[in-house]
Formats: C-alpha cells, sequence, structure tokens
C-alpha cells in the first residue's frame, strides 16, 4: 500500500561542538573534502557524526534535540519558534545541507528548498542561466524548464533584468526569482524559510496564493517557517513550535500560534544589566535593557499609556546613531514604525546611552503586542536587528457592566462635538 505521507521524521537530533576548530566542517560533503587532507583525524569525525551522544554537556551544543513528526501529501506545515529555537537547523537537515546527528529523515519525492535570499544561485550567472541552473539541478530536462520559462520570469516580475547577472540583483529581485523557479518546477515538497521576509506586500501575497495553488491543486506539500504569524495562519494547516531545539507543541495553525505567543520568552521586560556579554546584539551594540511599564497606574491597560525605555552598549565610535522602534499586533499589523537619532554630529563614543518613549493612554486597544528595534548608523547601515526584543498586553478595563471591547488595533478617546440646528 502506498503511503500518504511525504516526509517521516523520526528521533531527529543535530549537535554542534563548542570550541573545537577541528569541528568547523558540519556537512558532509566539508567533512569528506577536509577527510582528504586529514585522514586519521577525520576518519573519527565523520565517524561522530553518526552519534554525538557521548560528548560532555559543556562540549556541545543541541541545536535539534529528539525531535519527531509525519507531514502528509498536500498538507502545509508552519514552523514557529523565537530566534535560535532550531527552525533553520531542521529545514537545513530536511534539505540534505546538512547531515543529523541522530534521527532519521524520510522525504517521499522531490525537495526543493528555499532557505536564504538567492540560495543556490551563481552570482554570475544571468537570470535566465540561473533558471535553467536550478532545473537541471532538481532533474527537469531543458524542454521542461523551457515550458515552464515563462511562467517563472513572469511570477518572477523581473521581466527586464533576465539576462542581468544575478550579482546585480538586489535582495527582493533575488528572492522573487528564486521563488518563483522553487515553486514553478513542481516538486512533491517545497520547503521554504522566510522567503516573505523580503518583498513588497503585493509580492507576499502572490507567494501565499502560489503556495496555496500548490497544495490545493496538485496534492503537493508545503513547510513554511516564518515570523509572520498571520501568514502562518492564513496559510497552514497545520502548526509546529519549537523552543530551545524540542518540539513544544504540534496542532492546529492557530492554537500552535496561540501557543507561542502565549509561551514566549521575552514577554515584559529584558534584563541583561550584570551581564552584558550575554545580552542581545553583536561587536556594534548590545541590548542590556528594554523595560515596559505603565504610563498611569500600576497595570498596561487601554486608559492606562505604556512607558518604554531602551538601555544599550555602543561599542562604534564618532558616528551617527539612530533607533527604529516597530510595534506589531499578534495579527502582524504594524500599528507603527518611528524612531529617532540618538547621536547627531558624528559624536557617539563608547558607552551606555538610554532611550525613553511614551504612547499615551487611549491609543493602544486591548490585545498583545511585540516591540522590534533596529540600532542604524547615518540611517544607512543596520547595526543590529532585534524583532520581538520584549512583548506585552494590553487589557480592557470595563468601567462599567454596559462597556464592552471595542474591534480595531487602536482605541482614541477623540474630542466630539455637537449641535442643534433650526432650518
Amino acid at each position: 500500500m502506498e503511503s500518504t505521507s511525504a516526509i517521516e521524521v523520526k528521533n531527529l537530533s543535530k549537535i554542534y561542538r563548542i570550541g573545537l576548530k577541528e569541528q568547523k566542517q558540519e556537512t558532509l560533503t566539508g567533512t569528506f573534502l577536509d577527510a582528504i587532507k586529514k585522514p586519521v583525524r577525520n576518519f573519527r569525525k565523520i565517524k561522530n557524526l553518526k552519534n554525538n551522544s557521548n560528548h560532555n554537556d559543556e562540549d556541545v551544543f543541541w541545536a535539534l534535540k529528539d525531535i519527531s513528526f509525519t507531514l502528509q501529501k498536500g498538507e502545509i506545515l508552519g514552523i514557529i519558534g523565537s530566534n535560535g529555537a532550531g527552525k533553520s537547523t531542521l529545514l537545513k537537515l530536511l534539505s540534505r545541507i546538512t547531515y543529523p546527528s541522530a534521527g532519521k529523515i524520510e522525504c517521499r519525492g522531490k525537495v526543493a528548498s528555499l532557505l536564504e535570499v538567492g540560495t543556490g544561485f551563481n552570482p554570475d550567472l544571468t537570470g535566465r542561466e540561473n533558471v535553467y541552473l536550478n532545473g537541471t539541478i532538481l532533474g527537469l530536462s531543458k524542454r521542461e524548464i523551457d515550458e515552464r520559462f515563462a511562467a517563472i520570469v513572469e511570477f518572477s516580475g523581473i521581466e527586464k533584468f533576465i539576462e542581468t547577472p544575478v550579482k546585480r540583483y538586489s535582495s527582493g529581485m533575488k528572492v522573487r526569482l528564486a521563488f518563483a523557479v522553487a515553486a514553478h518546477l513542481e516538486p512533491e515538497v517545497l520547503i521554504i524559510d522566510e522567503v516573505l521576509a523580503v518583498g513588497d506586500a503585493d509580492f507576499q501575497r502572490k507567494c501565499i496564493g502560489k503556495m496555496q495553488e500548490i497544495s490545493d491543486g496538485t496534492g503537493r506539500t508545503v513547510l513554511f517557517v516564518s515570523h509572520n504569524m498571520a501568514a502562518v495562519k492564513s496559510l497552514c494547516t497545520r502548526g509546529i513550535v519549537l523552543k530551545s531545539g524540542q518540539k513544544v507543541f504540534d496542532g492546529s495553525q492557530t492554537d500552535a500560534i496561540n501557543f507561542y505567543q502565549a509561551n514566549l520568552d521575552n514577554a515584559a521586560n529584558l534584563d541583561y544589566i550584570d551581564n552584558i556579554e550575554d545580552a542581545p546584539g553583536n561587536e556594534f551594540v548590545r541590548i542590556i535593557n528594554f523595560r515596559i511599564k505603565p504610563l498611569e497606574g500600576k497595570i498596561l491597560s487601554i486608559t492606562s499609556g505604556v512607558d518604554f525605555e531602551v538601555l544599550l552598549y555602543n561599542y562604534v565610535e564618532k558616528a551617527n546613531l539612530d533607533i527604529t522602534f516597530e510595534l506589531r499586533n499578534s495579527e502582524e499589523i504594524i500599528v507603527f514604525h518611528t524612531g529617532t537619532y540618538i547621536t547627531t554630529n558624528n559624536d557617539s563614543r563608547k558607552g551606555f546611552y538610554r532611550v525613553t518613549g511614551t504612547l499615551p493612554p487611549h491609543l493602544l486597544n486591548s490585545g498583545l503586542y511585540f516591540f522590534s528595534i533596529i540600532i542604524g548608523q547615518n540611517q544607512k547601515i543596520a547595526l543590529f536587528k532585534g524583532r520581538d526584543m520584549v512583548s506585552f498586553e494590553v487589557i480592557h478595563e470595563a468601567q462599567s457592566n454596559h462597556m464592552r471591547q471595542l474591534p480595531g488595533v487602536v482605541s482614541p478617546k477623540l474630542c466630539f462635538k455637537t449641535s442643534f440646528e433650526e432650518r
């Protein structure tokens, strides 16, 4: 009897060793190429790729640990999780870009992956040449690619640049062409990681529509990773939540989203004041503290307003620094996107900077909200991007039995004037 499953994952784990220079090659290809030069050492390394369970916890990092699930043909699965949860590692294993440390993966049918912008493209080849290259890699004949080529180019919307080398494409152009190729070469399994993060709203809608068409019309399977909860909710039929490399929830997409949002680690206030080196950031800047509190009263409500404050540590000297705040709700609707300069005369210094802001009462309606920030230089270079740094909930305080929660993202208290006119 023919199996109805497209992907079966059993007890999948991926381990990375910490601090050992000889473990820098983690793919099978890299391991075997390195083994040619250092056969004795790498013989042990290849053997250990199959079983890393004997190492001390201090020496290894579990990117994934003991994950199992089955994905049926025609199903659209959304993978949800915070940064570092293991989402991208899982997709790389399913795409055979890297090899599992333990466990088993069975993919039935042709698999096409879109994991990063321009994945698999040769930058020196034109868009046309890369379409044929990718199609050939997926096992299609030239005639089969010829039949799909016009549809691929039309969907991508970059007809004028199809004869231009890909290295001259913007990131948006690359992802348009990459998605068009992956979707139109008709794989049995399509694996997509954050393709909707690049491109305008119209293209995002086209992507969602195409993925639904792939699944509904042909019975093909889609595995989709995104931070966009609205896209996951509208596209997927099922959701899996990952946390610290482990599967913590598996159910309907709506239940998965609710579980993820209810169990965020970053809810209300981020604090690394005593541990700067581990704070979110990089060699340019680190976010030491991100505090949310009511502007008035003791609880965050429609009438309280919101006071927010970011304490950061800056390593960049003699530059103009800026900070951008983006607030979204649980439906991925952007409430606002605004910011301010931190320094303005190329006089930034190494050390602490504090930025504060307020949202007045009767602005936000009740609901769950997420603050993301971008630290930039000269409004051109992004030094750090932190998505969903903190989340907070605004509650509805009913002042009488007749008051109820009203729809909408905002709940303003407007000034009205009324008058009666005799005519």
